[in-house]
């Protein structure tokens, strides 16, 4: 039988430059590992991106759409958002969909609400996860093709969508 390796024995025989690089690799490793997260955040680029998507490139106007999320958040799991867009809501002229986009999110287009002149009002209210604080922007597209937006600022304090998939 023959005898059990020595972890002293074993350290003594790497040299110095190879039990380096080693250590390089590991801390690589480590860092990398606990930088994951901060990767899966969508960046103000993609949120760019995903507003360029629901416009097709048309010009939106500043105006007309409120935006109200609280400016200080302590936990990103339920955050209240409440959108109104300044629309009579007639058959001619009414909001045909409102998109909100977080740039910090993991997927920045965090939801879209359809609808239609029997709406009734351009008001929704619901709860959303933010993974950290940042600009939320509320877009409406307007039933004659214009596009309007508004936006607010929040600090999170608890992040939330911070799972790695």
């Amino acid at each position: 039988m023959k005898n059990p390796i020595n972890p002293v024995n074993l350290i003594s025989h790497i040299s110095r430059r190879s039990f380096l690089s080693r250590l390089r690799h590991l801390s690589l490793v480590t860092i990398g590992s606990m930088l994951i997260p901060q990767f899966s955040f969508a960046k103000k680029r993609d949120a760019d991106e995903a507003i360029q998507k629901i416009t097709g490139g048309a010009p939106i106007k500043d105006g007309r759409v409120n935006l109200v999320i609280p400016p200080l958040v302590e936990n990103g799991n339920l955050v209240v958002l409440k959108v109104g867009v300044e629309s009579p809501m007639t058959a001619s002229d009414y909001v045909k969909a409102i998109y909100v986009v977080a740039e910090g999110n993991p997927f920045p287009n965090i939801f879209t609400a359809y609808l239609t002149p029997r709406s009734g009002t351009a008001n929704i209210t619901t709860r959303v996860r933010l993974a950290d604080s940042q600009t939320v922007w509320a877009i409406a597209q307007m039933s004659d093709g214009s596009f309007w937006r508004g936006s607010a600022e929040t600090l999170v304090t608890l992040s939330a969508c911070t799972e790695v998939v």
